[in-house]
C-alpha cells in the first residue's frame, strides 16, 4: 500500500478541521482509496494549539525549513492565510519538491501564475479546490465533470458571511449594522470583515472560477466589485413587494461580446433556484452548451466542510501520478487578444426620493427616455411629512452607463429628489 506523508502549515480552525478528518479517517481511506496517509508535520506557532489537537510532539516544526527537508512529506498543506508568509512558504515547498494543497484563495488569485510555474519546474501537484466555496466540489467539477462544455455562464452565492447578513436582514427586517455585530459575535463575520461584506472574498473566488470555467486567464483586476454596506432594510423589503429576494451574486458570463465577471448585490425572482441558498451556505449555477444547468450546494465555510475539500485533493494528489496544470497560459494578466465587457446590460431596481408635486414624473421620464430606459414596473409610496414620497422602480435591461449617467442626471435636477439606491436585477 502507498504510504503518503503529509505537512499542514498552520493548525486554525481549517488546518485544526484537517488535521481531524486525516487522523480519524486514516484506515477508511487505506480501505477506501487504498493509501496511507499519515501527517508527518505540523508548523504552528502555538505549540499547545497542536498538542490539545493530539500532534505527537515531535511532528511539531519550528521552521518552514525543517518542514519541506522531511524526507517523509510529500504533500505540503498551506491553511496560513494572507499572501505574506503563506506565499513564501508555498513557494518553498514547491522549490523543495513537495505537492501543495492550498485553501487560500487570495494567494491563488493573485499568484497562481507564480506557483504554477514553480509546480512545472519541479513536476509536482498544486491544488487547490479549498480556495472556492468551501466543501462544495466545484473546482474539481469544472475541472473533472463538465469539461465537455463550453461554460457560458456561472452565478453564485460564494460567501457564507455576507449570505447570513442578507438571510437575517429579510427573515427579521433589521438593519446593517445591527446584523454585523449578530455575524461577528456567532463568528460567522471578521473582527474587521471588510474583505466579506466589501466583496473582495467574492471577487477572489471569481476570478479564480472564471478562469477555470472560460479557459482563459481573468485577473482579479477585471472583475467589477461592489460590497453590501450600502444595503439598506427598505431594499429589502420593496424588493419583496415586487417578488425578489437580494443576494450577494458572483456573475461570470463568456459570449462574443467578451468576458464579463462581475460581483455585487443583485435582486433575484424568488422562484430562482438560488433565492433559496440562506443563511451561510453556498451555492454556484453553471450552464454549459451540452449539460444545460447545474447548481452545486452546500457548506461554503468552516472547520471540517473546508478541511473535507483540502483531504479531497490530498486523496486525488496521492492516488494520480501525472500532475495536471491550467488548461491556458496562466500569466499575471490576460492575454492580449480576450476582451473584457465594461458596459454589461441588467435590469435595475432604483429607489428615489422626489417631491411630491406635479412635472417630477415628467422630468425623470425625460431623463430615463435620454438614455434609452424604459421601466416594467413602479410603486409609489405615500408622502412622508416632508412632503417627499418613495418611488421605487423595476426597469428593462438597459446597459450599466446608461443606469450611472441617468442617475447622475437626476440627482442633479432641481427639486425633484435624489437617487438613494440602485441594485442590479437579475430575472
Amino acid at each position: 500500500m502507498k504510504k503518503v506523508g503529509v505537512a499542514i502549515l498552520g493548525l486554525g480552525v481549517v488546518g485544526g478541521g484537517t488535521y481531524q478528518i486525516l487522523t480519524e479517517h486514516r484506515e477508511f481511506y487505506r480501505k477506501t482509496q487504498d493509501v496511507d496517509i499519515v501527517v508527518e508535520s505540523v508548523l504552528e506557532i502555538n505549540r499547545e494549539r497542536a498538542l490539545a489537537l493530539g500532534v505527537p510532539e515531535e511532528k511539531i516544526a519550528s521552521n518552514i525549513a525543517e518542514v519541506i527537508s522531511n524526507p517523509d512529506v510529500n504533500i505540503v498543506v498551506e491553511v496560513i492565510g494572507g499572501i505574506g508568509v503563506a506565499r513564501e512558504f508555498v513557494l518553498a515547498a514547491l522549490n523543495a519538491g513537495k505537492t501543495v494543497v492550498t485553501s487560500n484563495k487570495e494567494l491563488f488569485c493573485k499568484y497562481s501564475h507564480e506557483l504554477e510555474r514553480a509546480a512545472k519546474r519541479q513536476n509536482v501537484g498544486l491544488y487547490f479546490e479549498a480556495s472556492c466555496v468551501g466543501g462544495v466540489p466545484i473546482i474539481r467539477t469544472l475541472l473533472d465533470g463538465v469539461q465537455a462544455n463550453h461554460i457560458t455562464s456561472m452565478m453564485g452565492i460564494i460567501n457564507g458571511t455576507t449570505n447570513y447578513i442578507l438571510t437575517k436582514m429579510s427573515a427579521d427586517g433589521v438593519g446593517y449594522e445591527e446584523v454585523v455585530k449578530e455575524a461577528q459575535r456567532l463568528g460567522y463575520a471578521e473582527a474587521d470583515p471588510t474583505a466579506d461584506v466589501e466583496g473582495y472574498d467574492a471577487a477572489y473566488k471569481l476570478s479564480i472560477l472564471s478562469s477555470l470555467a472560460f479557459h482563459t486567464k481573468v485577473p482579479f483586476a477585471k472583475v467589477y466589485r461592489e460590497g453590501i454596506t450600502g444595503i439598506a432594510k427598505e431594499d429589502i423589503s420593496y424588493g419583496k413587494e415586487f417578488g425578489y429576494v437580494l443576494k450577494l451574486l458572483a456573475i461570470g458570463k463568456n459570449s462574443e461580446k467578451g468576458i464579463e465577471v462581475r460581483v455585487h448585490p443583485t435582486f433575484i425572482k424568488k422562484e430562482h433556484p438560488l433565492a433559496s441558498v440562506n443563511d451561510s451556505f453556498n451555492a454556484v449555477y453553471l450552464t454549459g452548451d451540452a449539460v444545460d444547468d447545474v447548481m452545486l450546494y452546500g457548506r461554503g465555510a468552516g472547520a471540517l466542510p473546508t478541511g473535507s475539500a483540502i483531504v479531497s485533493d490530498i486523496i486525488y494528489a496521492s492516488t494520480h501520478s501525472e500532475n495536471k496544470y491550467s488548461t491556458f497560459k496562466n500569466n499575471a494578466s490576460a492575454e492580449k487578444d480576450v476582451k473584457f465587457v465594461q458596459d454589461f446590460e441588467s435590469a435595475y431596481y432604483i429607489r428615489l426620493t422626489v417631491e411630491d408635486r406635479p412635472g417630477v414624473l415628467a422630468k425623470l421620464s425625460s431623463v430615463f427616455g435620454k438614455y434609452g430606459i424604459s421601466i416594467v414596473e413602479m410603486i409609489q409610496k405615500s408622502a412622508g411629512e416632508d412632503g417627499k414620497v418613495p418611488l421605487i422602480l423595476i426597469t428593462h435591461t438597459t446597459k450599466e452607463l446608461s443606469i450611472r449617467n441617468a442617475v447622475n442626471k437626476i440627482n442633479a435636477l432641481d427639486g425633484v429628489g435624489q437617487v438613494d439606491s440602485v441594485i442590479r436585477v437579475v430575472s
